[in-house]
Order: structure tokens, then sequence, then C-alpha cells
């Protein structure tokens, strides 16, 4: 009883007005059912309705009947992205203030760091649950693996959860030497994967279950759907592999360009700006070589297909139990598309534990990424990757389906972050705005419903994660990037002209760059932010972690 009281007093505190009842309900009359549906490592471009060649119709049509937004923002890395999803609230105040792989030496035990979620505020499921919401999760978590820490004590009424940051596709194999082994929970209870198991299927069944199980009893729903999907490795079945095979054997560049040609053409970025420049010639490469990084690509596109082949079955669902309309739909990414080459830096391990043939690339079985070239195609028109405070490492689609809030076919280019979709959430589903100050990010709910183009209110905002770190003041950014992905060097953009961050502003402007800094500097005291020191490099102190970890 205590617990349920603790529950209703803070849903009413971030509610504001909303009343809860004896049985813990605050709900408004009208409250929707929610799916939050988050994909990981997915580029910017990749779906059609973002300028991509991926078949992704499902997804796509969910953007037609909604709103695309082209300025939202996460964190670099995907685990702070999902504390700051889950809460509201900035990565440092709630123990993701930086990867636990990639913790600087004088990060370790100081709060904010714990590398789970440490307690401090609740996670958006708990306060939707004591509105009187049923609460489902299935997919990724990694936000935490004890009892106090899994989905079940932080607010799910039923989930199913892989606790790491990514895992095999088709069986219970870790996929890096970073993790000895990898951890499946139901609820509390640890589980083993079905003999069928592929994850992007598996899960979407699950929630379906979940949905199911409950329907008709008078209670909405909040269910959260992170798929391991497009997480390396990149995997699947072969016959969605197959139907890209040699579409990606003119390389990275020229499938670049072709998607940048359709972002123009389809109104989400002007013609006449820069874009990134591919870190490396295809050209360059041996045949043998090409052949490779295209049939990598493919399987990537094969992987990113079948999501949208389990989200038309889970919008058909819906459609089909009269569901549909009545609930939001968010999809989005958790951060730009991933770079990092694991193959190089630990040879001998993917040698020993997977199939590296060319014929199994993607099936069970193997293991294959898609590196620096693909992904900077994967991010265009960006520059850098997961990781980077670039555009290319923190921006990401995201589009929202509600037909009784949100007008057909809107894109908006207003400043979004991941933070602040907790108290939309919780603002639609209680129909009063969350109290002032009760999180780190602002409700969007309101301008869900705005016309196309109508202007974005003024916001600095601030974020930081591994010694990258961002500030964000209407058109300008001022940014940082710990190596590989720059050199901790400041510098400027105007991201309305210079979305790539191409051209840096600094020496232009320094009075911009000494108001952003001083609101960074703000921004460091306010939450806790432990910074990296001079020599921090992300690549080399993840090797560190990892040797210390044996």
């Amino acid at each position: 009883m205590r617990v349920a009281g603790f529950l209703r007093r803070v849903a009413a505190a971030a509610c504001g007005a909303a009343v809860i009842g004896a049985a813990g309900q605050a709900f408004a009359a009208s409250a929707p059912n929610i799916l939050l549906i988050l994909v990981d490592d997915m580029g910017y471009s990749d779906l059609g309705s973002y300028g991509g060649e991926i078949y992704t119709h499902n997804i796509d049509e969910l953007a037609a009947q909604g709103v695309r937004f082209t300025n939202f923002h996460t964190s670099a890395y995907c685990a702070p992205t999902r504390s700051m999803l889950m809460t509201g609230q900035d990565n440092h105040t709630v123990g993701l203030g930086n990867m636990s792989e990639l913790l600087a030496d004088n990060q370790r035990g100081r709060p904010g760091y714990e590398g789970f979620l440490n307690g401090r505020s609740p996670t958006v499921a708990t306060l939707l649950r004591a509105q009187g919401y049923h609460t489902y999760m299935a997919g990724k978590w990694h936000l935490g693996k004890t009892p106090e820490t899994l989905p079940i004590g932080q607010g799910f009424e039923e989930s199913v959860v892989l606790a790491e940051g990514g895992g095999d596709n088709f069986e219970n194999k870790s996929y890096t030497p970073g993790y000895a082994s990898l951890h499946y929970f139901e609820g509390a209870h640890p589980v083993e994967p079905p003999k069928d198991f592929y994850s992007t299927q598996f899960y979407a069944q699950k929630m379906l279950g979940y949905i199911d199980a409950h329907a008709g009893d008078g209670k909405p729903f909040f269910g959260y759907l992170a798929f391991q999907a497009v997480h390396q490795p990149h995997q699947a079945p072969r016959s969605f592999i197959d139907r890209y095979a040699h579409v990606y054997d003119a390389g990275w560049r020229a499938i670049g360009d072709v998607r940048r040609e359709r972002q123009i053409d389809i109104g989400l970025f002007p013609p006449g700006q820069a874009a990134s420049e591919p870190v490396s010639d295809w050209s360059r490469l041996s045949d043998d070589d090409r052949r490779t990084s295209s049939r990598r690509m493919a399987a990537y596109a094969g992987m990113v297909e079948y999501v949208d082949k389990s989200v038309g079955e889970i919008v058909a669902h819906l459609k089909a139990k009269n569901l549909l309309d009545d609930t939001v739909i968010l999809f989005l990414s958790d951060n730009g598309g991933e770079s990092a080459e694991l193959m190089k830096l630990f040879p001998d391990y993917y040698a020993r534990n997977f199939d590296l043939s060319y014929e199994r690339i993607g099936e069970k079985g193997s293991y294959s990424e898609y590196g620096p070239g693909w992904a900077g195609a994967s991010m265009t028109p960006f520059s850098n990757f997961k990781g980077s405070a670039s555009e290319g490492g923190v921006r990401a689609p995201l589009i929202v389906r509600y037909p009784q809030k949100v007008a057909q076919g809107r894109v908006s280019d207003a400043f979004l972050s991941v933070v602040d979709i907790a108290p939309t959430l919780l603002e639609l589903a209680s129909g009063k705005p969350p109290a002032a100050g009760a999180f780190f990010g602002v409700s969007m709910a309101q301008r869900l419903g705005r016309p196309a183009g109508e202007a974005a209110e003024r916001r600095v905002f601030a974020q930081e994660v591994a010694g990258g770190a961002a500030v964000y003041d209407g058109d300008y950014k001022l940014a940082r990037n710990a190596p590989p992905f720059g050199d901790s060097r400041w510098r400027l953009y105007n991201l309305k002209r210079d979305p790539a961050e191409t051209t840096d502003l600094s020496g232009q402007d320094p009075q911009r760059v000494a108001a952003l800094r001083a609101a960074y500097d703000r921004y460091v005291k306010e939450n806790g932010v432990v910074e990296t020191p001079a020599d921090y490099a992300i690549d080399a102190q993840l090797k560190k972690n990892m040797q210390r970890g044996k």
C-alpha cells in the first residue's frame, strides 16, 4: 500500500493538476494507448520517408499519416539515450553519465555514473502505471540487470528483455568480447530465447501478446518495443538479404548522393547545402573488398526491412482490434549509425566465434558490421557517426502518428530532444502539462497539432557523453568531439545553413562562442557532469576498460 501511495504522489507531481483516484488512475477520459518503438543504431536516411532506398513501406505509412521530425536529437550512445527516453531527465542525473564500457578513470564511482538507472527519477512507465496504464516492454533494456533496475523494477507490468547492449539475433550468444555472456529476463526471471529465435520477430510478437492479454478491460496501455535491430551483428533471414543483392555495388558515395537528392525532393532539406564527405574512397578498395562490403550493407538493409515488416504486422494487428487510431505511435532511433569496426579491433575473437565467410554474411552463425563508409551514407547528409557530438552521432528520425492530434503528412524542423518524449507522453495521457521543473525535457504535446512551418520556441539545450558535448541555441550549435571523432576543440556551426557542420564559425563570432560556453558550464554544474581528462580517447578507453574487465 505504501508503494502504491508513493506512485500516486509521484504521478500527481509529474502531471500537474491531474487527480489520482483510489485505484491510482489519472488518465484522461480520452487517454490514448501509447506504443513507443525504438530501433538501435539506425541511420537518419535509411527509411524511405527520410530519403533511403530500403523498402520501409509500413514505417513510411506512419510518416504519411503523421509527422516527421527532421531536427530530433538523441545522446551519442544507446544507454544514455535510453535513460533520457525513460525518465525525461539528463543522463548524468539518472546514472548514465557515460557508457560503462567507456568510463574515464575519474568518473568511476561518481554519482550519476553508476551505469544503470540509479533511482533518482521515476521512469515514464512508473508514472503511467500509477495513472492506471498497463505497461509493457519487449526488447533491449541496457539500463541495469538487478531486480530493482530491470524493467520489472522500473514500472513495467510485463517485460521480456535482453539486459546487455546487444547480442546475436538468432541465438543466445555474445557479439563482443566485452560480454562474456548475455542475460535475458522475463520479469525478474532469467529465460532462454526460443529455438526459432530471431530477435525482431520475437520482441514484436511478445508485445502483441502483452497487449492482447489485457485488451478490453478499459485501461489504456503503454508499450515500449526496443528492437535489438539494427545494432551489429547485422543479421536477417537470407531472403531479406538477397533482396538487396548488388544494390550497393556502386558504393557509399553513390548511395549517399542519391539519398541526398531524394531528401531535397521530398522537402527534408533545401537544395544548395553542403553534405559531408565520405571517410574513404570506394574506388580504392579491391574487387573482393567492394564485393564483401556491398553484401554487408545488404545484410544491414535486410535487417531494416525486417523491422519494417514487424512494424507493419503490429499496425495491422492494432487496426484489426480497433485500437489503431486510439494509439499514439512513435518510431525513432537511439543515435547515429555505427561506424565501429570491431573485427579490426578484436580479429581473433571474431575469427574464433563466427563464420566470417562471404557466403554466410548476415546469416545465423555469422558476424557482420558495415563500417564508417556505410555509416556515413546512413547518416546522409550529416558528418560523423554514433559516439560523436556531431549531427551524425545525435540526429535521428522521429515519426509520430496520432490522428486525433497530428495532421497527416507533416514535416517539422522544430528542435526536439529525446528527453522531451517522457513529458510529452505524460501530457497526452493525463490531458495536463507536466508541472514546471518536473523534467529536464519539455512536453511537445501542444506542438504535435501546430501547423507546419510555425516558428519554434527559442531554446538553449546542452548535452554531453564520453567527452563529446554540444550546446544548441536557435540555428547555432557549439560542439566538441573527443578522439577518434575529433580533437576536443570547440567549434561553432549554423545548422540551418550548414547541417553537415562543414564550416567552423567560432573565429567569426567569439561572443556567441563565449555565451554558449557559459551555458555549457552551467549545464555541467547543474547536472553533475564529470568532464573527461584532456588525454581521454574513446577507443583507447574502451580497450583499457575491457582489459580491466578481464
